[in-house]
């Protein structure tokens, strides 16, 4: 199943929150992209149904491994693309919102030649 940019950014959402709260809830995940419970649920279930994640009433929501390996490719798209806008000179709001937008549509081997020229300026 390929997802659309809005399902990426719900697992990604959910893998942030995951690491700083032991339960993630859709009341959470709503509050951090601000979006209403209503589309949360939609998100969350099309997101089941897609074998990205698990609702459990004990545990709350869960990447399963088919979503953290996911999520996590799409942080650190995030993460390094936020970087390598600031070390260009982009003020450090502007570069994360850009690379949010880039995250979801650079190819794997754009984004190795990124990693590899900002490993090479450390």
């Amino acid at each position: 199943m390929v997802l659309q940019e809005s399902g990426e950014m719900y697992l990604e959402t959910i893998y942030v929150l995951s690491h700083k709260k032991k339960f993630v809830r859709a009341i959470d995940i709503g509050a951090e992209m601000g979006v209403t419970r209503p589309s949360v649920s939609r998100a969350v279930h099309l997101l089941e149904e897609g074998g990205f994640l698990s609702i459990e009433e004990s545990s709350g929501i869960t990447l399963t491994e088919l979503g953290q390996e996911l999520a996590a490719k799409i942080y650190e798209r995030h993460l390094v693309m936020t970087q390598y806008f600031i070390s260009l000179g982009v003020d450090a709001e502007t570069a994360s919102n850009d690379a949010c937008r880039i995250e979801h549509v650079i190819s794997d081997e754009s984004f190795a030649a990124v990693k590899r020229h900002m490993a090479t300026m450390k």
